[in-house]
Formats: C-alpha cells, structure tokens, sequence
C-alpha cells in the first residue's frame, strides 16, 4: 500500500477531524478534491489498510440502500508498565496518560510531569513513523488511541442502562465510576431518539467524574461519538473473526506474544530481508527475534504467510516461494540441488526446493537429495526453526494488487 501513502494519511486526518468517522461516500468527496482516484481504487484501499474498518451503515440498511461508515484504526497503544516506570523498550507508545486526554495539570505549571509529552521522542517516533502515523497533528492521533485503545476510556455502565428511573438499576447512582449513556445509542440503534428516557450525552454527574479522571472538556463533549466508534470497531473485528484466513497488506506478517494475545511486531519488512538470508540466525534491531528459537526477548515470535506456491497453479499471484539450503563444507549456505553454475529442474519443471516443500508438507520425515559429487538426506524432526517452513496453522491473504 506504500504507493497510496498519501491518500492514507489524508483519509487518516479527515477521519480523525471529523470525531474518527465518517460516511463512505462523504469520505471519498473530501478526499477525491485532493486526489484524482476512482472510487474503486478507494474502495480497495480501505478494504485492504489496516488503517481502516468498513462498518454496514445501519440506517442505509434500513432503507434498503448499501451504505458503509469509515473508522479510523490503529494497533498502537500506550504503555502500561511506563505509567509504572517499570518499561524502558516496547512496542508501545511512551506517553503520559492525561497529556493524551488533553488535561495534565503538570503541563500547565512549573512542575514539570515526569512522563513524556512529545510524540517525536526517540521512542515514540520509530513505532508512530513505522505505523505512519508521524505527520499527524497531536490532537488526531490523540482521538485515535482514545477510540482504539481500551485501557483509555471509562465503560458504558451496563446497570444503568436497566431499570427505571434516573440512574436505572444502578446501585452507585451519581457517583458511579462508569459512564452513564444509553447503551442502544452507543450501538446506533436507539428508536426513541430525542424522546429516549436514557442519556445520549454525559450529565453534570458523568462531566465531574470523568474530569477528575483527567478527561478535558473537549473530550467530554465527544465522548458519545468515541463510544459509537468502539463500538463499531468491535463489531468490524468481529465480521473479520467470522473469516478464517488472516488480513494484511504484505504476503507475511510478524507477530509476538508478550503475555496479552499476538501483536504485530515492527519493522516487518526488515526482519523479513533479514529471515530471508540464510546466513542471519537473528533480526536487526536493539530486541532481535532471534529466528533459531523464534522468540524475541523470551516471548514466542511467529511468521504468518500467504499459502505455498506448490500447492496452488501457476497463475495465483502472492504465494509464498520457499527456498531450502544447507550448511556447505566451508561453512557457507548453498540452495538444495543447486550446483555451482546452474538452478537443476526435473522434467515436471519442479525445483529441487519446490520438492523438498512438497515433501515437508506431507510430513515426511526425511528427504533424499543426491547429485554426482554428495549423497543428502534430510531429516525433518530434527532441523531447527531457522529457514524452514513456519508451523503456523494460520494462512493469510494479500491484496493481489
């Protein structure tokens, strides 16, 4: 998606501007008067950005019409162990918690705060430039981790929203530490409207506890529109949980496991220029995944990929080419059945690679390679990780452009 960078971070900043949504066609207006692109070439690259999630258009629905809303996404989180001072490198962003909610009261006076406030610190910077986020104004990438982030806004109070009366069945009533809203609003699909007997905007009871939160009054005002885009976003993941194959803009894709689910690592396509190269046992960078154990700083790595070349014709676009190599006598990596001048190929057209793949993925337990000068045979369980197929049960699909 590099070549529609621009359009991306123009859509990112229209999104965000406009409380971190808007409607399909109301997005591709404000983005087509910079750029002169088709309305399908838009629709690709919002279906394949991670940037973005397509959500039905609940009252084009109802009209019979096919309409869609525009979220803004992100993967990018703040620290949690930073707010304890206990993180000194992660994948996270490095900033104060109520610099972001627009409201720290160290930021305003001669005491200085002792989290960070700059987004371009040498932490912040790589992980928001890696993510293309780094031209962002502070404001937009703010209302982005807001309505991205979990840990950042307070819940809809579930108590609230039954019963009757002025605070439902809710027990802690105005000093309640959730946010007090009707949830079928949140949901955009109250009936009732301006006639609703619950609250579609905060109350002098929520305004208090969300300002002693931190919360700025800006925030405030548009918390309903954050909550909506939570919501929105979560059932944008789970349209995408309902397909079994994994989503990405590249044919591979690197994760890490630091006790909280699989998170993408960065610097993708660095680490894989360095996985491709036989001779590297570990990745670049100040924490490398070492490709031996597949793990990173002790925590389980994996590399996702899109299917095997061999088990799909020749006309499929984005499979994965596996290569297969060994240690030679003066300790340098040569191609399996590659000889000195010449790539050998059987009468079928298969490589000796492509073989070698075959029979790894029949799980065979050795392999038989033998030329004039060598007689090989791999044995399968007991090769390392490096350089062979990941075990990864999950496929991935690619945009074929």
């Amino acid at each position: 998606m590099s070549s529609y960078s621009r359009v991306i971070h123009h859509a990112t900043s229209i999104l965000c501007s406009h409380k971190g949504s808007m409607e399909l066609s109301q997005l591709y207006r404000k983005v087509y008067q910079r750029f002169d692109i088709s309305d399908e070439v838009f629709w690709f690259i919002l279906k394949k950005c991670s940037r973005f999630a397509l959500v039905r258009n609940r009252s084009s629905a109802e009209t019979g019409e096919v309409g869609y809303m525009v979220v803004a996404k992100t993967s990018l989180r703040l620290c949690k162990s930073y707010a304890k001072l206990e993180c000194f490198g992660c994948q996270d962003l490095h900033l104060c918690k109520y610099f972001v909610y627009g409201n720290c009261r160290y930021g305003k006076g001669r005491k200085e705060c002792k989290f960070s406030h700059n987004i371009q610190s040498e932490h912040n910077f790589p992980l928001l430039r890696e993510c293309t986020l780094h031209e962002l104004h502070e404001e937009d990438l703010f209302l982005l981790l807001l309505q991205n982030d979990p840990a950042l806004l307070p819940e809809v109070c579930s108590h609230y929203n039954k019963g009757s009366g002025q605070f439902g069945s809710c027990t802690f009533k105005e000093n309640c530490t959730k946010v007090h809203m009707c949830q079928h609003f949140v949901q955009d699909n109250c009936i009732f409207g301006t006639k609703c007997k619950r609250l579609h905007c905060v109350d002098q009871y929520g305004c208090r506890m969300l300002e002693e939160r931190g919360l700025s009054s800006d925030i405030i005002q548009e918390l309903s529109f954050l909550y909506q885009n939570v919501h929105r976003l979560n059932n944008s993941a789970a349209d995408a949980d309902q397909c079994k194959l994994v989503h990405f803009n590249l044919p591979y894709k690197w994760e890490v496991d630091e006790g909280n689910g699989w998170r993408d690592l960065q610097g993708m396509e660095e680490i894989e220029r360095a996985f491709s190269d036989p001779r590297n046992a570990h990745g670049p960078g100040s924490m490398p995944v070492d490709f031996q154990t597949m793990t990173r700083s002790g925590h389980p790595v994996r590399r996702l990929s899109t299917v095997s070349s061999i088990t799909k014709p020749s006309h499929y676009v984005l499979t994965t080419n596996w290569l297969w190599y060994y240690k030679g006598d003066h300790n340098n990596w040569i191609e399996y059945g590659r000889p000195r001048n010449s790539h050998p190929v059987y009468p079928n057209g298969t490589t000796v690679s492509s073989r070698r793949t075959q029979a790894y993925n029949k799980l065979h337990y050795s392999y038989r390679n033998t030329q004039k000068t060598r007689d090989t045979k791999l044995i399968h369980h007991q090769m390392p990780s490096i350089h062979s197929k990941q075990a990864s049960p999950q496929q991935m699909t690619a945009p074929s452009g």
